[in-house]
């Protein structure tokens, strides 16, 4: 694969950090060199340097994240025109809209934890390892494994609709710049996952690790896919390791408020450190593409809450999370616009900066609805366990009754996961996974937003719910032509 391997021949590591400890570490200058991480400081800056890469544009410094929530009914558009409409609208192809930023982005992360990862073990045939060695092969097998999880959602079916069917090439290891490797299937995928997983746990500390990839984090990434996967015996046993570890605990109500101006809060799991000097996007940043239109200098417009959602929260207007939203350029009384990333109504940040703020990739409250959910579904239902765990979130709406094991129910669930996590990317995914029809909500402005490439309801069956291999990459590597995803 010509792209991936050009990554692969010109890649040196990444000198700027997602943790601000990074001035301490000596740096390693070429990462594609057998030689270039020669030592545990140097394997520290890899990390560093793979950590500082998935806050990209292209990934969860803002576009993965938009994606799923663009592209599952719980936002809606003002206006199109302004920037990524095409996520919402399903414009795409293989010449235009094509996502191929998500392709390129993702495996030049994965390509620079494959090559610490080949790196390591070398130094361990050598009997060169270490513990810090060991700890740091198993971030990069457990980001290797997100990576893989999420770019298999993006291009291929979901694994309980057709496994069989094509996923992503997966590369392990450093490419000969000849290399045109082809597309794994979508079980494959999940295999390696699940396997890059397993080989990583017992690598990793138990202890909350800021800006970096510990144990339980492995662990609430295996409760998702296995989630994915329909395995929910495996799902729940995962994310009840976490919730049970006692390293992490939920928010009050009040400081659920305030942890959006806060970093590596109590919830925090797995969080992505952005800071003024590293990764900022300024006005271009997740937090400026949820605000409305003028609300800042540069603040667009770009994505609202849709009717759909607001009508899930007006279920209680004492709900908590009504506190992170604002009114949207709509109406000066419809509150759809999301200030989770600027860091509350004081938009501060959690660092004095309203577009540096950290992404939180997971939280705790993801792993009490994934037990929810994972417990209502084992092979014999546990509903007084399911809404024992949905009630630890439903909390946060304190007008709403408590659920019980008589009136809990999978979308009393799925409902609360889409209040808990709006615009933090979860939804479109949990919908193509859940096999739902998914409503958008284009007419409630007017004029209407007229969209062209797709009906106002679809399901999984739509060719567009997975994007296209971009033509630039075919052209690169003919030899997955013929792999392009059908209808493209």
């Amino acid at each position: 694969m010509k792209k991936i391997t050009i990554i692969l021949m010109v890649l040196g590591l990444m000198l700027i950090t997602s943790c601000e400890d990074f001035l301490d570490v000596k740096p390693s200058n070429y990462a594609a060199s057998e030689t270039s991480i020669t030592n545990a400081a140097d394997a520290k800056v890899a990390i560093n340097g793979l950590m500082r890469k998935m806050t990209s544009s292209s990934y969860y410094g803002r576009n993965f994240v938009i994606y799923g929530d663009a592209k599952g009914g719980d936002f809606a558009i003002r206006s199109q025109g302004r920037g990524l409409d095409y996520y919402y609208s399903f414009n795409h192809s293989a010449t235009s809209g094509s996502g191929s930023g998500f392709w390129e982005q993702i495996y030049n992360c994965i390509l620079q934890a494959n090559n610490l990862i080949m790196n390591i073990e070398m130094m361990e045939a050598e009997d060169r390892g270490s513990a810090a060695l060991s700890e740091y092969k198993g971030m990069a097998l457990t980001a290797r494994a997100l990576m893989y999880f999420d770019l298999v959602r993006l291009y291929g079916k979901m694994y309980n609709m057709e496994k069989s069917s094509y996923g992503v090439p997966l590369v392990l290891e450093p490419l000969d710049a000849s290399a045109q490797p082809t597309r794994a299937s979508v079980e494959e995928i999940y295999t390696q996952v699940l396997s890059d997983l397993t080989a990583a746990a017992p690598l990793l500390s138990k202890k909350k690790a800021n800006g970096y990839i510990n144990y339980y984090a492995n662990k609430a990434i295996e409760a998702r896919v296995h989630l994915f996967m329909d395995n929910f015996s495996a799902s729940l046993a995962a994310a009840e390791e976490v919730i049970n570890s006692g390293v992490y605990s939920l928010y009050s109500n009040d400081a659920w408020v305030g942890s959006w101006a806060t970093q590596f809060g109590s919830e925090s799991i797995f969080e992505l450190g952005v800071y003024p000097a590293e990764g900022d996007l300024r006005t271009g940043s997740l937090g400026y593409y949820l605000l409305r239109l003028g609300k800042v200098t540069g603040a667009m417009g770009w994505f609202m809450a849709s009717d759909y959602w607001i009508d899930r929260m007006n279920q209680d207007p004492t709900d908590i999370r009504w506190a992170v939203m604002d009114y949207d350029e709509s109406s000066d009384t419809r509150f759809g616009s999301c200030l989770k990333y600027v860091g509350g109504s004081s938009m501060n940040g959690d660092k004095a900066s309203a577009s540096a703020v950290n992404i939180k990739v997971i939280r705790l409250s993801e792993m009490y609805l994934i037990a929810a959910e994972a417990a209502l579904k084992l092979p014999t239902s546990d509903k007084a366990r399911a809404a024992g765990y949905l009630n630890q979130i439903r909390k946060r709406s304190p007008g709403l009754a408590e659920a019980t094991e008589e009136t809990v129910t999978a979308d009393m669930i799925l409902d609360e996961k889409s209040k808990e996590f709006f615009a933090e990317g979860l939804r479109y995914f949990d919908m193509l996974r859940l096999n739902k029809t998914i409503e958008f909500n284009d007419e409630f402005i007017y004029p209407a937003v007229v969209i062209t490439h797709r009906e106002k309801t679809l399901d999984r069956t739509f060719y567009k719910t997975i994007l296209p291999i971009d033509k630039g990459e075919i052209d690169a590597n003919p030899a997955i032509g013929s792999q392009q995803n059908p209808g493209y």
